[in-house]
């Protein structure tokens, strides 16, 4: 089985800002929020566990499993460029994302869903015959693209559809 999880509230989160590669650690709600998850997914033990290079999902990768956690750069979060930590009420959005003709810096969308289905495919490929339980704690838009793995990209392609809310998780199955 797959768990994925989304990182527990940040300072950004709760202040209502973008929040990138620039973010910050867990704050204390998401401390707690990522120890009622690990209560939630107690008794499943996680014989793979993967993360975002990011503090506050590999935190909560941590205090989750309660294990050793593999940093994988293609699980990082959607690049927001200048955009980073701008309150969200006041950034000019294309569709679901920052608008690239307004902020330096912006991830190209393709590039961001290829290296995280790149990942989806490596694990499904190493271990699609295998019982094994994975825990993956990422960001809004890497737990909706990995929905999106499972569930295929929406028609008016807003991976977003299928993130998980800050300390929250969904289970899948190769």
């Amino acid at each position: 089985m797959i768990y994925i999880i989304r990182h527990g509230e940040t300072d950004l989160n709760k202040e209502r800002r973008m929040q990138g590669r620039n973010g910050y650690p867990l704050n204390k709600n998401g401390i707690i929020q990522a120890e009622n998850l690990r209560t939630k997914l107690q008794g499943i033990e996680f014989d793979l566990v993967y993360s975002s290079p990011q503090e506050r999902a590999v935190e909560t990768a941590q205090i989750v499993s309660g294990g050793n956690v593999i940093v994988d750069k293609r699980l990082d979060v959607f690049e927001l460029g200048e955009a980073d930590n701008l309150k969200i009420s006041e950034v000019k959005m294309d569709g679901f994302i920052p608008d690239a003709s307004v902020y330096k810096g912006i991830e190209d969308t393709e590039s961001f869903v290829n290296r995280v289905f790149n990942f989806m495919r490596e694990l499904e490929h190493q271990y699609v015959e295998s019982k094994v339980n994975i825990l993956i704690s990422g960001h809004r838009c890497t737990t909706g693209c990995m929905g999106a793995y499972f569930e295929g990209i929406p028609e008016d392609r807003n991976i977003l559809t299928y993130s998980s809310d800050n300390g929250d998780y969904k289970v899948y199955q190769f």
